[in-house]
């Protein structure tokens, strides 16, 4: 067993882990990121990015997070082959983090950016047309759909923000339910049936997605009844799964805060958590904008924040010294 020490622990390595890590080098942290079961994030599934800020061409996801990692480490990151099993928040700082190597992480601050998985159907064809017109997020891949048939499968706030936006890009949405009412709030129900680009399908699940022999892509949705049992192909290029997102913090259950979804509650307008020293960012704490763009903002605001905690601490602790003698 080793133990890693270190001013600023880093939970995960997307975009907000990486751009802790940058800002926190820079300051002196000397910061570790465990890079946990998917290093890179979200984004190493992602091939096409055509919206982080900087690069006019369209760019791959998994170069875009091995230029984040190659930077970190040039201003002195360490990154860490590892996934943390567990985690001690109420006996520090220094907060306390064991892998799944048996070393054992331990941070004067700690930095969560363990991010959230989108919910998939889990039927056939569903993974095998990520990228071939299955997806997760309308505001990242509607682009390209522009001006074709696109389907958005689902019934709460997300599915109905979803198809409400790809209207910027196509006239043919369709939003897919298995009931004939939705979750939504009432005043997106009310946008969904003024928007005449938008139609619904009712009582309706997605058994299989279908793809297209000459190009592999996506060409049909099979939909089965959920009343009567009937099986029907209905045709679409392109599908939004909108059910929802499973942020990673089962970690932290019992010690910080969460919300009914499951995310970390911080202090509006930070990544400060309700435990000093300890910050949230990216999409374990973002329910709302969910964009690697913002997840970096947090990431860096999370940085900035936890600088000024160990600043502040060596200052009493200087203080409480001169004190002393």
């Amino acid at each position: 067993m080793t133990v890693h020490t270190t001013r600023m622990l880093i939970i995960g390595s997307g975009p907000a882990g990486l751009s802790a890590a940058i800002y926190g080098a820079r300051a002196g942290m000397q910061p570790i990121v465990v890079q946990g079961l998917q290093p890179g994030g979200q984004l190493t599934i992602t091939t096409d990015v055509e919206n982080y800020p900087g690069f006019r061409d369209v760019i791959q996801g998994p170069w875009l997070m091995q230029e984040m990692q190659a930077q970190a480490e040039h201003v002195g990151t360490r990154m860490m082959w590892d996934t943390i099993l567990s985690v001690d928040l109420q006996s520090g700082p220094p907060f306390r983090a064991i892998g799944d190597s048996g070393d054992v992480y331990e941070g004067e601050t700690l930095v969560i950016a363990t991010g959230a998985q989108a919910k998939w159907l889990g039927v056939p064809g569903e993974q095998e047309l990520g990228g071939k017109g299955v997806s997760a997020c309308a505001t990242c891949d509607g682009f390209f759909y522009r001006g074709k048939k696109v389907v958005v499968i689902g019934g709460g706030n997300t599915a109905v923000e979803e198809a409400l936006y790809l209207t910027n890009h196509s006239q043919d949405v369709t939003l897919i339910h298995r009931r004939n009412t939705l979750r939504a709030e009432k005043i997106l129900q009310d946008r969904l049936e003024a928007n005449p680009h938008v139609s619904t399908l009712w009582h309706k699940k997605v058994e299989r997605f279908l793809h297209d022999e000459t190009t592999g892509a996506l060409r049909a949705l099979l939909l089965v009844d959920t009343i009567t049992g009937e099986e029907s192909e209905f045709a679409a290029e392109g599908a939004f799964v909108a059910i929802g997102h499973a942020p990673a913090t089962e970690l932290f259950k019992g010690q910080l805060e969460l919300d009914d979804s499951g995310y970390i509650v911080v202090q509006p307008g930070t990544p400060k958590t309700a435990i000093p020293g300890v910050f949230a960012c990216g999409d374990v704490m973002d329910h709302t904008y969910r964009q690697a763009v913002t997840a970096a903002g947090t990431g860096c605001m999370a940085a900035l924040d936890a600088e000024r905690f160990v600043a502040e601490r060596e200052f009493e602790a200087v203080k409480l010294a001169a004190q002393a003698g």
